[in-house]
């Protein structure tokens, strides 16, 4: 019987590491669950979730080149039901007390400009969900700029302090 991804075996687990767990499978082969593949929930513990002899259904992630078994606990049953969620202000419960009439927008956010010694706009945001690399890209560029302001007050402020 041949190991293939997606497939779904019985196995017993023969080892237990900070990492995941080693898992016996049919045809004396063994293959690795990661401490990410135990539980749908955190796993701080491997020992919490599972112990040695313990019987498991694993679904194959994976062979590597190596032929080393990817095996996923989590994804070899269905996930658990999520819970209900309560409807608030944001998710369809009561009407917005303060509605904005059609075409009216928020003022842009203003953040401090140190070097002019006032405040600057923020720049305008698109409208809708930004994709992770737009996110990430607008962190970095926040992050750069905040870091250069840093290190110019700091190159400022040692000239201050100077001898007396």
């Amino acid at each position: 019987m041949g190991i293939e991804v997606g497939s779904i075996l019985d196995g017993k687990v023969t080892g237990i590491t900070n990492f995941g767990a080693f898992v016996a499978l049919p045809g004396n082969r063994s293959g690795l669950v990661h401490i990410s593949e135990i539980a749908y929930t955190y796993v701080n513990d491997v020992h919490d979730h599972l112990a040695e002899g313990q019987e498991v259904k694993v679904k194959v992630i994976g062979v590597d080149a190596n032929n080393r078994i990817n095996l996923s606990i989590k994804q070899a049953a269905p996930p658990p039901p999520r819970p209900e969620r309560r409807p608030g202000p944001r998710s369809g419960g009561a009407p917005n007390p303060h509605p904005r009439p059609e075409g009216e927008h928020r003022q842009p956010a203003r953040r401090p400009n140190p070097g002019r010694g006032g405040f600057m706009p923020e720049p305008a945001q698109p409208r809708g969900p930004a994709s992770f690399e737009d996110q990430l890209k607008q962190f970095m560029a926040s992050s750069d700029s905040k870091l250069s302001e840093l290190h110019m007050n700091e190159k400022r402020g040692s000239r201050r302090g100077g001898r007396k």
